[in-house]
């Protein structure tokens, strides 16, 4: 097994050493350059933060229209296609139903907190 300072090498990396070292100088050259454009590429990815929300405040008085441009606007990170449909049934609770518009925006503020902490919990999975 190789030894890098004192602790073993993984197999992936056992391998990759391997590799190395049987290409020629030129090609040595050429995988280093490779593997440091990779990393300048991936730096982002893999100490990429989840974005927060940018907490707009909820008017006294609000419709529900407006409320559900409102927090669109605060997660501005979840994709908005995933919440159409739940953001639908809400609307249509309101609209044909009769519920009061403070209570579907209630629920609608539920649901995108929700759908983030989802987005966080998939965001801590990805790093």
């Amino acid at each position: 097994m190789l030894i890098r300072g004192g602790a073993s090498l993984k197999p992936q990396e056992q391998k990759v050493l391997k590799l190395f070292r049987s290409l020629s100088d030129v090609q040595r050259q050429t995988a280093t350059s490779f593997m440091e454009f990779l990393l300048s590429q991936g730096e982002a990815a893999t100490t990429k933060q989840p974005l927060q929300p940018d907490l707009i405040p909820r008017p006294e008085k609000e419709s529900v229209v407006k409320a559900i441009k409102r927090l669109r606007a605060t997660y501005h990170m979840l994709d908005q296609n995933k919440l159409f449909n739940e953001t639908s049934q809400h609307m249509t609770s309101h609209l044909l139903h009769g519920k009061s518009a403070a209570q579907v925006i209630d629920e609608i503020e539920v649901m995108f907190a929700q759908h983030y902490q989802r987005y966080l919990d998939d965001t801590a999975g990805d790093t």
